[in-house]
């Protein structure tokens, strides 16, 4: 049987790391923040403490709070500076023209309540990010739509690790269920999306070309120029 070390060992050190941990993955896409949100859910879903999860829950909203904005003060400093900065270039390398379009036209949709689903949606978050950066929110708009949005996200992912932790009498095996189904809820609408475009000769749209991201309504009824 494995043994979980005591609980102050486990806070001395878990806490920390899972702050760490969040924090860096939400400035560098390295760590699957997530699932590492999930895996201290399970660990303090068997412990005796019922303040463990609580403290779970804050340390990983908080973190990634931080995070975000750290990010969106530094892209925020090449919005403004004429040279621009790398963390801005990183930003617009890693959000995708179509999603950043639709990122775009859902900010003038509905303003700052789409940061709050941009942290549930799988690479929604850096779009959104770069939306609102290029159209110059103010840092503490951003935030006051950042805070939900990473309350909601560190709740959906404990409960994944919850749901984990539940299945099993052992933390390991409840680790392991809650990383992979974490990696499966992060990972999986991407990859879905990878194979409807390799398997749509191209695209999604009327001739092969990719999909207008625009709803309906604002899409152009006759022939392009060029077309």
């Amino acid at each position: 049987m494995t043994r979980l070390p005591p609980e102050s060992t486990q806070q001395a050190v878990g806490y920390p790391s899972l702050f760490l941990l969040v924090a860096l993955g939400s400035l560098v896409p390295v760590v699957p923040t997530g699932a590492v949100v999930s895996s201290a859910a399970v660990v303090a879903f068997h412990q005796t403490s019922p303040l463990a999860l609580l403290f779970v829950f804050l340390v990983a909203a908080f973190a990634a709070f931080l995070g975000d904005v750290a990010l969106y003060w530094l892209g925020g400093r090449g919005v403004r500076s004429r040279n621009g900065s790398r963390w801005l270039a990183a930003l617009r390398g890693r959000a995708a023209p179509d999603r950043l379009e639709q990122a775009q036209w859902k900010l003038r949709e509905h303003g700052v309540t789409v940061l709050v689903l941009s942290r549930l949606v799988p690479a929604g978050r850096i779009p959104v990010m770069l939306a609102c950066l290029l159209a110059r929110m103010p840092l503490r708009t951003f935030v006051r739509g950042d805070v939900p949005a990473c309350l909601a996200w560190a709740a959906t992912y404990q409960l994944i690790g919850i749901l984990g932790g539940s299945l099993f009498d052992e933390a390991w095996q409840g680790v392991l269920a809650a990383v992979t189904l974490a990696l499966l809820v992060s990972v999986a609408p991407t990859l879905w999306r990878r194979l409807r475009g390799a398997g749509g000769d191209g695209g999604d749209g009327p001739d092969g070309g990719p999909e207008d991201p625009r709803p309906r309504s604002l899409q152009p009824d006759g022939p392009q120029p060029g077309d």
